[in-house]
C-alpha cells in the first residue's frame, strides 16, 4: 500500500512538473536564439524605377524571373503562398521580382493570376536593364547563374542594412555530430516546398523579424552574429 502511495506521489510530480519545464524551454527558446547569418555585405541597390522601390531600410525576399516570368510560375505561386502570405504583416517587408523590360506585359499577367482578391500592396516589380539585373545579381552571394533569359528559381533574404542573409552553416545536428563537412545555404530554391516552407518561413523568416523587433526594443545581443562571422571567416 506504502509502494503504491509512492508511485502515485511519483506520478503527479511527473505530471505536475512536466508542463511547468515545458514552458521555461519555451521561454528560453524565445530570448536565446542565433540571429540568422549575414552571408554577404554591400548588396547592390536597385536600379532607379518608376515606384522609387529600394533595399535599403526593408527586409526583402529578392527574386529574379526573368525575360519569359510565367515560365517561372511555380516559382512565383510557392512564393506567395508559403512565404509572402506568412510575412506580409511584419512591418518593413517587401517581395522584390527584378525583371527585364521586355518582360512587362507577362508579368502583369502573371501577378494578377497569384492575385486573386488578395493583398499584394507588398509584392514588387520593378523593371531594369539587362545589365543592371546581372549587376545587382553579382552582388549577391550564389553558387548558381541567372539562366539565359535573366531568371533563377533561387530567391535571397537582404535585411534592412543590405547584408544577405542565411546559413553559414546548414547542417542539421545529426550532420554536425557525425562530424559531416560544412556546408552552407546562402539561397532558397523556391520550386523545393520543403526548403521554402520549413526552412525560410518557418525559421529564417521568423527569426530575421524577431531580430529586428529585438533590436527596436534594445534587447538585441549582436555577439551570435560576430560569431557567426568568425564561423565564416573560418570557413573562407
Amino acid at each position: 500500500m506504502e509502494l503504491s502511495s509512492k508511485k502515485r506521489n511519483i506520478v503527479l510530480s511527473i505530471l505536475f512538473f512536466l508542463p511547468v519545464a515545458f514552458i521555461l524551454i519555451m521561454l528560453l527558446s524565445k530570448d536565446n536564439y542565433n540571429p540568422l547569418d549575414i552571408v554577404k555585405e554591400n548588396i547592390q541597390e536597385l536600379p532607379q524605377n518608376d515606384d522609387n522601390i529600394q533595399l535599403k531600410d526593408y527586409i526583402t525576399i529578392l527574386s529574379f524571373l526573368g525575360k519569359k516570368p510565367m515560365d517561372n510560375s511555380t516559382a512565383a505561386f510557392n512564393l506567395k503562398e508559403l512565404v509572402y502570405d506568412r510575412s506580409k504583416g511584419f512591418k518593413t517587408f517587401q517581395v522584390v521580382i527584378l525583371l527585364p523590360h521586355d518582360a512587362k506585359s507577362e508579368a502583369e499577367v502573371l501577378l494578377k493570376e497569384i492575385k486573386s482578391y488578395e493583398d499584394l500592396r507588398f509584392w514588387h516589380l520593378v523593371y531594369a536593364e539587362e545589365s543592371e539585373i546581372k549587376s545587382v545579381f553579382q552582388s549577391l552571394k550564389s553558387e548558381e547563374d541567372l539562366d539565359e533569359n535573366l531568371a533563377t528559381n533561387m530567391v535571397f533574404i537582404v535585411d534592412r542594412d543590405l547584408n544577405q542573409r542565411g546559413r553559414i552553416d546548414d547542417r542539421t545536428e545529426k550532420e554536425i555530430e557525425s562530424n559531416k563537412p560544412l556546408y552552407s545555404l546562402y539561397s532558397y530554391n523556391c520550386v523545393e516546398v520543403a526548403e521554402l516552407k520549413n526552412k525560410m518561413a518557418a525559421e529564417d523568416m521568423r527569426v530575421l523579424f524577431k531580430e529586428y523587433r529585438d533590436k527596436r526594443k534594445g534587447d538585441f545581443d549582436d555577439s551570435s552574429q560576430r560569431r557567426s562571422k568568425d564561423l565564416k571567416q573560418t570557413n573562407e
